[in-house]
Parts: C-alpha cells; structure tokens; sequence
C-alpha cells in the first residue's frame, strides 16, 4: 500500500478492486488483494491475518505483536505499521497525531478575552491557504485554540478539485475567508491580523522568509509585537513535541475545527539524528497551514515563558 492517491498504483488498486467486485468487467484481468480495513483492530490476529496471509512463516506472531503495540503506543508510526503490515492505504508517509486522539480535543475552546494569548502566522504563497491561530493556556494547562484561515475566492473552486477537498462547504460554513481576486490579498489578511490583535492583544510569530514586508508593516504602523520563529528544527522540534504531548493527554481544546482537523490528518513530521521534529509540508501529501501556524504560535509562547538566563557581573582580571 502507499499515499499518493495521485500515483499509477492507486489507479491499478482502485481498479483492482472493482474487477473483484465484478470479474465481468475485464475478464482478462486478475485481482487479488491482502489487506485489513481502517475499521479492523490493528492488535487482533485476525486482523494481521487478512493482510498475511504467510503469518507465522514468513514473519512471527511475536514480532507482529511487537510492531502493534509500537503503532498504538506512537502515533507517528501507526501510518507506517497500516501501510507496511497491514497493506492499508493511508493520507500521508508518517501520521503524526492519533486521529482519535485529536477527535478526543474537540471541547470548544474557553474565550481568549483578558488572557495572554500567542499567535502564529502561515503565510501562503499568492494561491495557496494562509493560516492564524491565536493560542491561550489556562491555568490547568488546557491549551484553547482558535484558528482562521484566508483563501482567494478565484482558485477556491479550482483548489477543492486539485485538493480533491470540499473548501467551498468550509467556506460556506464561515471556517475560510475568501479574499477577491485570483491571488490572496495580503491587505485583507493584514487587516483582518491587526483586528484581532486589536481585541486580544497577542504577540504573533511568523517566518521571516516569506512575510517580511508584512511584519515590517505590523510592527511599525500598527505597533504589533513579531517574533520572528525560523522553520528549523532549532525553532520548531520543542513546540512540536508539545503539541503531540497536548493532544495525546486530551489537554488541547480546538472545538472541532473541520479545516485545522483536515490539517492535523495530513500532518507528516520530519526529524533529524539528534530525534528533533518539524512539521513537514514536503512530506505531508496535503495542506497543514494551520498546525504550521500552531506550531509557530506555541514557539512564541515556549519563548515568553523561558526564564531568563542568569547574569553574573563579577569580573575578574587576572
């Protein structure tokens, strides 16, 4: 099994599946697939058994029930443990949040109103999603998350079917702003960052490299403090693990939020030999601007919260 759905062997499954389904639409066509489904147990022997069928030969019980309890207990490797051994299809190369871990976070956040609140800007290029998501922690350590997201109305349509996604319904449903015109317009997003700020009063993270001009503009006409949060492994692995250890503890509350759920479900992380972690657009099959913005958002947050080092003044001359 693989990812891409966009591939010559998703074709070929896909129409392996329907001569199964009916041998009479291309008799000279053989079919034969070995695979659990999404909605088996993936602890079960049974259901290791539909997927191997040499189960017990070519590989041990034993050592599929250790590779199980690794795909549950992480869910980084639950995509790898589907496609691998169970021959399931899955949406990106590593899952890297639970599905039903982040579907367990859909408490709706508490207001933002009077808080500290932290926020972190995804900047899109001219056609694609850009992303804010303002971030605000309780004193029980609950994270409330609030996410918003821009569009250009004239790719919207052309979008949904590249993306092979409904942006039109998530529009309709007020969870995308679309902005006028075949590009994103920044003035609007602009506008829109420094209301909110406005309201809330946050410090707002961005990626120096793609939103420069934009910063420049909030900072010095609008008074607006910016964080400039690179998108290394430095600035991101800390905050990324944090947002895994939110989820996985159910102490994340984003109320449901359908687009910034499509963006955790697509999420696929990156890591280096030292074990650090980024979100990775490269290897996430589809768009995960918000969690990126998230992520930013809880960097700027881990920052204001460091304590400042320790200064000694004594000087010695020798």
């Amino acid at each position: 099994a693989g990812a891409d759905r966009k591939s010559i062997c998703w074709e070929q499954h896909r129409y392996a599946e329907r001569v199964i389904a009916d041998p009479t639409l291309d008799p000279s066509f053989y079919g034969c697939i070995y695979s659990a489904n999404d909605e088996d147990d993936i602890t079960k022997p049974s259901t290791w058994k539909k997927a191997n069928p040499s189960l017990g030969h070519t590989i041990t019980a034993e050592s599929f029930k250790a590779d199980a309890r690794e795909a549950v207990n992480s869910p980084a490797k639950l995509n790898a443990f589907k496609r691998y051994r169970l021959g399931i299809w899955t949406t990106q190369t590593t899952a890297f949040f639970n599905p039903s871990k982040w579907a367990a976070c859909k408490a709706q956040p508490e207001p933002l109103d009077g808080r500290r609140v932290f926020a972190g800007l995804d900047l899109s290029t001219t056609t694609d999603l850009s992303s804010l998501v303002l971030i605000s922690e309780d004193e029980d350590g609950y994270l409330d998350v609030l996410p918003f997201f821009w569009c250009c109305a004239d790719s919207i349509e052309r979008r949904s079917i590249r993306d092979r996604v409904d942006y039109k319904h998530w529009a309709a449903l007020g969870l995308i702003k679309t902005t006028d015109g075949s590009s994103v317009d920044y003035e609007t997003i602009q506008a829109d960052i420094v209301e909110l700020c406005d309201r809330y009063k946050f410090e707002l993270g961005v990626d120096p490299w793609n939103s420069t001009q934009m910063s420049q503009n909030l900072a010095d006409k609008f008074g607006m403090s910016i964080a400039n949060v690179r998108q290394g492994f430095g600035s991101l692995s800390e905050p990324t693990k944090r947002l895994e250890a939110l989820v996985l503890s159910g102490k994340l509350r984003h109320g449901g939020h359908q687009l910034l759920e499509f963006c955790a479900n697509n999420t696929a992380v990156q890591s280096d030999h030292n074990g650090n972690l980024k979100p990775s657009k490269a290897k996430s099959t589809e768009r995960i601007d918000g969690i990126a913005a998230l992520v930013t958002a809880l960097a700027v947050q881990g920052a204001a919260k460091a304590e400042p080092p320790d200064i000694d003044w004594n000087i010695i001359t020798l």
